[in-house]
């Protein structure tokens, strides 16, 4: 039996990220956090041979913990500043599961109760609780007396299972503090405008700087006429960032510099910037994500129609509709991609789509869907989970290398 594990943003009302919830199964067809064994052998194989504080990113984890966990002592491998201790409805009249959250709370943990209702079994361990959280997938009509109640005993309110519009209008006139689900992980900040040179020659760009053997003076082109572009590139290269001796003066000279692998992801960044600063920044990590990871498995994949990096566009691409606040179909008809790509886009039709489709499931935590995708496609199960903590801890150095670039820029 492989181990699985993915994180999921918790955003605030302004769409930043507050933290990461940790899910994880060593059960390749569910999430049953109820079995201890199995759970605790998942959750400590991967806490103790991966860089938990690189996969985060810095932000905090919320994570389930089981009576074998606690047991373990397995919160101790957090510091108590990045772990909220989150616990099941299964785990609220046990008498000894309750000594060992009162003793984290005591050590300075935050306590998080899944699914919270106030029923008398809850009573017992109100007080140690920080957050709690409420399925709005249920849609059910006391979901707002929970929520009232619990502000008005002080607790973080998240709204979890958040899939689409009405679930988060909803959640947000409850007055929720944070929010979790697909829907909000790829929701635009609502300042976002689609730059002028999109339309035309970043599509162009992309693809061109994608390819198996990318030609510099084709890139060059597409960049010298386009006077943003330019003006982005030169001012980028020649920024406190790059620290040169002489400024660089042409845009070739700028793509030496600045290298290949670098202008890819400045480009996609540059792209979405928008004047006053804000991004959809989770979005945009969504795309380097699937971009990241599908390149990958790429390479374990049988009988695949695409090229490496076809599957780097397809993941990259994937999220333009919400970006670019159109259908995606319509998007799609200003690509220089093949039909190949589009297909499994919209469709998920062919190999293609069957491996959009394992990326899909995969950050969904839908693991029967992912392994039954990496089955067909001839991926070895056993290494999913692996790529999968190595592309995140890359998207989240990439991100906070280009973040760091455009302050020094703005600077």
């Amino acid at each position: 039996m492989e181990s699985y594990i993915v994180r999921q943003a918790l955003v605030n009302e302004d769409q930043k990220t507050f933290g990461y919830e940790i899910i994880y199964t060593d059960n390749e067809y569910n999430k049953d956090y109820t079995d201890d064994s199995t759970a605790a052998n998942a959750i400590e194989n991967f806490l103790s041979s991966m860089d938990s504080e690189r996969f985060l990113d810095g932000k905090i984890a919320f994570l389930t913990f089981t009576q074998s966990l606690l047991e373990k002592n397995i919160p101790k491998m957090f510091s108590t500043n990045k772990l909220v201790v989150q616990i099941e409805d299964s785990l609220i009249t046990n008498p000894m599961s309750q000594s060992y959250i009162t003793k984290l709370k005591q050590n300075g943990y935050k306590i998080a109760v899944v699914d919270f209702e106030f029923a008398p079994r809850f009573f017992g361990i109100l007080d140690i609780v920080d957050y709690i959280k409420v399925n709005f997938a249920a849609n059910d009509p006391s979901i707002e007396n929970i929520v009232n109640i619990g502000k008005s005993f002080g607790k973080k309110v998240i709204a979890y299972n958040i899939e689409d519009k009405e679930c988060y209008d909803r959640a947000k006139a409850l007055g929720c503090s944070y929010f979790q689900g697909s829907y909000v992980s790829e929701k635009m900040p609502s300042t976002i405008k689609t730059v002028n040179h999109i339309q035309s020659n970043f599509f162009l760009l992309m693809v061109a700087v994608t390819r198996d053997e990318p030609d510099i003076d084709e890139i060059e082109s597409i960049i010298s006429r386009d006077v943003s572009l330019t003006y982005s590139l030169l001012k980028l290269v020649n920024s406190a960032y790059f620290a040169l001796r002489n400024r660089a003066r042409s845009v070739k000279q700028a793509l030496v510099i600045l290298g290949l692998g670098q202008l890819k992801q400045w480009i996609y960044l540059l792209s979405f910037k928008q004047d006053d600063g804000s991004m959809p920044d989770e979005l945009i990590k969504i795309s380097f994500l699937r971009a990241t990871f599908a390149s990958e498995l790429l390479e374990y994949a049988t009988n695949m129609p695409i090229s490496k990096s076809e599957a780097y566009l397809m993941g990259m691409f994937s999220t333009l509709g919400k970006l670019m606040q159109m259908p995606l179909e319509e998007v799609l008809v200003q690509l220089p991609i093949s039909d190949e790509i589009k297909n499994a886009l919209l469709k998920k039709e062919g190999r293609t789509g069957l491996l959009y489709t394992l990326i899909l499931a995969y950050e969904k935590a839908d693991w029967r869907t992912m392994s039954e995708s990496a089955a067909e496609l001839g991926i070895p199960a056993a290494m999913i989970a692996q790529k999968y903590f190595e592309c995140v801890e890359k998207v989240n150095e990439i991100w906070n290398s280009l973040t760091h670039t455009s302050e020094n820029i703005e600077d």
